[in-house]
């Protein structure tokens, strides 16, 4: 449903929990190189666990083929230099997630090639210098993953209910054991 897109990603076990959160999330994840490591490297591999082959990795030479690949996704690079939340657009299945490197960010040049539009931030304490990479893919993932959920869910609820009942009995709060038609709780 969703794209991650690690632009030279320096530490094994970082890429290892990422492989992992995309087997459980179904995100794709793509990996610019250079790496500053192998994908069979032990601590990689120890971080994913057996999450590797259930996951959709793609390794591609520079950002530009990656996009290309992709075929020209909407994109959002993960920045503390951005002046908007996180939480602020409407994801869509198809986006793109770009995050830096864990000891560099994102280059100068990426930056200022995005509009402020396709440039998201975390929330963090003043004088940090940034989270740790896996915790903030997650973060972003299962924050897009969840507001395009509950859009689909309130639509099919709204849907179901107005064409049962008509309008007029339109419940803003489901029922917590009730999942529409169509939606899982397992998964995007």
């Amino acid at each position: 449903m969703f794209r991650i897109i690690l632009f030279t990603p320096q530490i094994p076990p970082n890429t290892g929990n990422i492989i992992r959160l995309c087997a459980n999330t179904g995100a794709d994840l793509h990996l610019v190189e250079p790496l500053g490591f192998t994908l069979d490297a032990k601590s990689c591999r120890r971080a994913g666990l057996d999450y590797h082959d259930l996951a959709n990795v793609a390794k591609h030479e520079n950002l530009k083929n990656c996009l290309l690949a992709l075929g020209k996704p909407r994109l959002f690079a993960v920045t503390k230099f951005a002046t908007q939340r996180y939480v602020s657009p409407r994801f869509a299945a198809g986006d793109a997630f770009l995050f830096g490197a864990e000891t560099t960010g994102l280059p100068t040049a990426i930056h200022d090639d995005l509009e402020d539009s396709q440039k998201i931030s975390l929330p963090m304490i003043g004088g940090n210098r940034s989270l740790n990479l896996s915790n903030a893919v997650s973060i972003i993932i299962y924050e897009a993953g969840a507001s395009a959920v509950f859009r689909a869910w309130h639509h099919l609820r709204t849907a179901r209910v107005s064409h049962k009942h008509g309008p007029s009995n339109i419940s803003s709060r489901a029922p917590s054991n009730s999942t529409p038609q169509g939606l899982t709780t397992g998964g995007w």
